[in-house]
């Protein structure tokens, strides 16, 4: 009897610790299975733990915290939170790491087989990693390169406005204190530089996974917020952009 009211507590701690590591700082070590196979994680001794809230406004389920994040953002400079900075339409084959190396080589295929950011030159046609162009990449739960945990998928360029419409303010302020609680975490140029500031004030950015349309077809909706506003815009796929995901 008392082996097993042993066993028992045990079990128990084992859970209660669990639920720990995923409320307060995301150090929960989830399996790859959790992951699409192939998924590179830039801190593989604390990888992003899976973890939902609703949202009051939507009622949508999204991960509380970016890709690549050790935890939920505790304040808009929380740089655990920050996470990594993926290319439009890319996996997670290692370029989204702030600390990933750099080559010139475009790509010809949806996946370019190593794990490097492509630069892109402000001369180019397409600001676009990939040469041709697809519009067919992230888009939904089974969409091709979806870095998502299982279950989940990049959000579009509605769903993000959707979310927004609902916060208290249209500022990065907004952002932060909103079920998302999204940190200021920065971008990475298409030339390869890695900056937590633009246009003089601190900024994040989030990639959708919807397309440009007319004269931006070439670019990629993103949704972006600093002190003053925030926005959804086109941007060229070839700069590094967080991702958060949202529940299919």
């Amino acid at each position: 009897m008392k082996k097993r009211l042993f066993i028992a507590l045990l079990v128990n701690f084992y859970f209660v610790g669990q639920l720990f590591a995923q409320l307060f700082g995301g150090h929960l070590k989830p399996s790859d299975a959790a992951y699409p196979p192939g998924t590179v994680h830039c801190n593989p001794k604390a990888r992003t733990a899976v973890v939902e809230v609703t949202s009051p406004g939507t009622g949508r389920a999204w991960m509380d915290r970016n890709l690549g994040a050790e935890r939920a953002a505790i304040s808009s400079t929380d740089d655990l939170a920050f996470g990594d900075l993926y290319q439009w339409g890319r996996g997670a084959d290692g370029h989204q790491c702030r600390n990933s190396g750099t080559r010139s080589t475009l790509s010809s295929s949806d996946k370019p087989g190593h794990g490097d950011f492509i630069l892109v030159p402000g001369t180019s046609t397409t600001d676009d990693w990939r040469n041709p162009q697809s519009n067919s990449l992230w888009q939904g739960v089974n969409g091709i390169n979806n870095p998502c945990p299982i279950g989940f998928r990049i959000p579009t360029e509605p769903e993000f406005r959707q979310e927004r419409l609902t916060w208290t303010s249209n500022t990065s302020a907004g952002a932060f204190n909103s079920v998302l609680k999204l940190p200021l975490a920065g971008f990475r140029e298409q030339t390869g530089v890695i900056s937590l500031v633009a246009e003089g004030s601190p900024y994040g950015f989030i990639w959708s996974s919807t397309v440009g349309s007319g004269a931006t077809s070439n670019r990629a909706e993103a949704f972006a917020y600093y002190p003053d506003r925030a926005y959804e815009n086109p941007y060229t796929r070839a700069r590094g952009y967080s991702v958060r995901c949202i529940k299919n």
